[in-house]
């Protein structure tokens, strides 16, 4: 399991995900999971992964060949990123169509999920969720973050955190503290944590950051943001319990 996610707003994008990958409680590795593509001043492009190991894999293969080998539709010919997403869908089809019969034959769960970001000249930011039959949707104003893997536990905070106006510096912040959340709870999600903030209509990759088991900023951040929890748990008001006996009901507040 791993978790992905990306954040859109008019400021830019931000894309961050673990890099643990388990096959059971006795064999966890890491692989990295966030990838960048750049031309500087032209299109700036990251994609996110997740499920299973080998197609994905196999997707980011086949995108870095088509590049180095000058294919007609790679990332940086493409005019669009709407067109992108489909060309990522297509090779991740393609891949699964190949390994079908012998994944299902050993029960292995071919499903994986993209994240695709970025901006090529001519267009606004924007924001892709691609699905293992190679579908997707497109983030919007009303919903400006997409999720992929173990995606429950670092919901919340984006829920309550994230707007279209949120600046990016803050959107950075709630990504790195959604992760962290789910690490809390879900141990098949560890660092390495690679982040990475697009600004709008720079088209190049400025901002990315990697951090490892026991990061010193990492370890603050938790350590605050448990304590200001905490600190937010205890002034919540106490319920306004109803209490009933034998002969009356009345709403009293019980400490």
């Amino acid at each position: 399991m791993t978790y992905c996610l990306g954040i859109l707003n008019r400021f830019g994008i931000v894309m961050g995900a673990d890099s643990r990958t388990n096959a059971g409680v006795d064999y966890i590795s890491a692989y990295k999971k966030l990838f960048e593509y750049s031309i500087p001043g032209e299109r700036a492009i990251m994609i996110c992964t997740s499920g299973n190991l080998s197609i994905t894999q196999g997707v980011i293969t086949q995108i870095n060949r088509d590049i180095q080998n000058h294919e007609s539709e790679t990332l940086y010919t493409l005019s669009s990123l709407y067109d992108i997403a489909y060309y990522i869908g297509s090779k991740s089809r393609q891949i699964q169509e190949r390994d079908r019969t012998w994944l299902e034959k050993d029960n292995v769960d071919f499903h994986c999920n993209f994240l695709l970001g970025g901006q090529v000249k001519g267009e606004e930011p924007q924001l892709y969720l691609i699905y293992t039959p190679g579908n997707f949707i497109k983030a919007t104003q009303e919903t400006p973050f997409m999720q992929i893997g173990e995606a429950k536990y670092g919901k919340p905070i984006l829920d309550r955190t994230i707007t279209y106006n949120t600046p990016l510096e803050a959107m950075a912040k709630c990504a790195l503290l959604s992760i962290d959340s789910t690490m809390k709870s879900n141990i098949s999600v560890g660092p390495p944590i690679n982040l990475v903030m697009y600004e709008t209509d720079s088209y190049t990759i400025r901002h990315t950051l990697e951090l490892r088991l026991g990061d010193p900023y990492l370890a603050k951040m938790r350590k605050l943001w448990e304590e200001y929890v905490q600190q937010a748990f205890e002034a919540m008001p106490n319920i306004e319990w109803k209490y009933k006996d034998d002969n009356t009901e009345e709403n009293i507040l019980i400490d």
